[in-house]
């Protein structure tokens, strides 16, 4: 986020009274963070890690409906995240863009049938006809390594894909542009509450390098935005438990061991469950899981070795022809859903409903999916205005229009259109920033290194892990967390990050520990 104004003077201007606080800085906080500024509210955002740095991250980088859920009866969440999809490729072009799936299916079965009237169902809510038949033949002319036992054939159907962390952070971007603050790394410490017993202000702190101090800052109106981690702030009030934790583990590969030409959707042969193959950022990601999170969750999660080994068997099982190993695992990452605690004792059999509790003047909002994130962001700010008493504006728009494409522009229209999505109006300070060799692509990534200029002078950064595992992809995407280009990174950010030599060291290692405990091909190994 291109902000002018330094960590110090961004602290310097929390201690005034907001119409709205948000807590929490991934896609729900983001999404009501743009809502509220757009509707005329002065808001603030505070999230206590980085922007995205909880399940924002780290989700399957899909913006569907859920093919899935219509199996466990999940058709108003179905129908909701359908209809949401289809407007966010409209509002959100070159961020959000359309990814067609494959969904095989046995030849001894009832799933022809079951899994043809899924995608028609699919299509019906979303108003428009984007599937078909796959014969075996040209199933196996699409992807010839697609060969699970008895496959018969496959349905094509639509959805889409996004880089969830650069949608928080363009949210968050477009709303500071229009007049909020957002701070990373602040965190609400307490709950302060008046004679009445309500939630009249927050204690904070700062948990940066700069270690700026506390503050207490009063609002009208507060929302708990913070996902699984959203208990934690309710139990200050005394509130049962409502969140369910479920870790989602994801394994990346390459893509030449990996080659998809669509995403494809499978039953793991053990039990039965969906899963996903998607082609992501020139690399092939495969998941997801659905485990109970155990882990204390001030504790980064990670991809366990039973999970690694359940995901490998799977793909053993779907691409019997391809070399995959333990071995051609590049990284992996484990994220947590915030799932409303029900009754099922199956985590995949859960809702994924959202659910809204107004609590002693703290409203929160918990559950759902990134796909919903405006309908959630609306609830949510419904909720609250009685406590602000003035309405809300009605919203314009959600994302600002991007730059138009010159004939003179120093990229290609590829590299300008995937760049224009992610970082919407700001490419055009990023082109200005920008020396021709630093518009060329890192390795065979679409990354490009002005990006990581861009950031570390613009995007809040205040880790190393910030720049490389959320701002960019690149500690995912390369082999060891980047490390083989991270004396370039060390070049050309270090000056604008303003670390010395000690600083950069410091923050190396802690990037390593971060990377090799949470994102890494095996991150047990490290954390015997």
């Amino acid at each position: 986020m291109k902000q002018s104004l330094t960590r110090e003077q961004i602290w310097s201007q929390l201690d005034q009274k907001w119409d709205l606080i948000v807590i929490g800085g991934g896609i729900t906080g983001a999404g009501i963070f743009r809502r509220a500024v757009n509707g005329g509210l002065k808001t603030l955002l505070l999230e206590a890690a980085d922007f995205s740095s909880g399940t924002s991250s780290k989700s399957s980088k899909l913006v569907h409906g859920g093919f899935r859920y219509l199996r466990s009866g999940q058709f108003d969440v179905t129908f909701e995240s359908v209809r949401q999809r289809e407007v966010l490729l409209k509002q959100a072009p070159n961020l959000v863009t359309p990814l067609s799936f494959v969904l095989p299916y046995d030849a001894d079965s009832q799933q022809k049938p079951l899994f043809r009237s899924g995608v028609l169902i699919y299509d019906l809510m979303a108003s428009k006809w984007d599937h078909r038949h796959l014969s075996l033949g040209q199933l196996q002319n699409i992807i010839p390594m697609l060969k699970p036992e008895n496959m018969a054939g496959a349905y094509l159907y639509g959805d889409a894909a996004v880089d969830d962390s650069r949608m928080v952070l363009r949210l968050l971007q477009e709303a500071i542009e229009d007049g909020g603050l957002a701070l990373n790394y602040t965190r609400v410490e307490k709950l302060l509450k008046d004679q009445s017993g309500r939630v009249r202000a927050v204690a904070i702190q700062d948990h940066s390098r700069n270690n700026l101090g506390s503050l207490e800052l009063k609002a009208n109106a507060f929302i708990n935005a913070t996902g699984p981690w959203a208990d934690l702030l309710r139990q200050q009030l005394g509130r049962q438990e409502r969140v369910r934790p479920l870790r989602g583990s994801h394994l990346v590969f390459s893509f030449e061991d990996l080659p998809l030409p669509h995403a494809v959707t499978l039953m793991h042969p053990k039990d039965g469950r969906a899963m996903f193959a998607i082609p992501w950022e020139k690399r092939t990601i495969f998941g997801t899981t659905d485990l109970d999170h155990s882990i204390p969750l001030d504790q980064e999660p990670y991809c366990t070795r039973e999970e690694i080994t359940y995901m490998l068997e799977a793909v053993h099982a779907i691409f019997p022809g391809t070399a995959i190993t333990e071995s051609s695992i590049i990284s992996s990452f484990a994220g947590l859903r915030p799932i409303v605690r029900g009754d099922a004792s199956n985590p995949s059999s859960e809702s994924r409903v959202h659910l809204v509790l107004e609590e002693d003047g703290l409203v929160t909002i918990t559950g759902g999916k990134l796909t919903i994130f405006e309908i959630m962001a609306e609830d949510a700010l419904k909720a609250v205005i009685p406590q602000i008493g003035r309405e809300l504006q009605p919203a314009n728009h959600w994302f600002n229009p991007l730059p138009t494409y010159l004939p003179d522009t120093a990229l290609d229209p590829q590299s300008f259109h995937y760049l224009a999505g992610r970082y919407g109006q700001q490419l055009l300070t990023l082109l200005e920033i920008s020396a021709s060799q630093t518009l060329q692509q890192v390795d065979d990534l679409y990354l490009h290194w002005a990006e990581l200029i861009f950031n570390a002078r613009y995007g809040m950064v205040a880790h190393l892990d910030d720049l490389l595992l959320r701002r960019t992809r690149l500690g995912v995407l390369l082999p060891e967390g980047g490390m083989g280009e991270i004396e370039r990174v060390k070049m050309i950010t270090q000056a604008d990050l303003g670390w010395s030599d000690e600083e950069w060291q410091s923050e190396l290692t802690r990037y390593q520990q971060i990377y090799q405990q949470a994102y890494s091909p095996d991150p047990e190994k490290f954390l015997k």
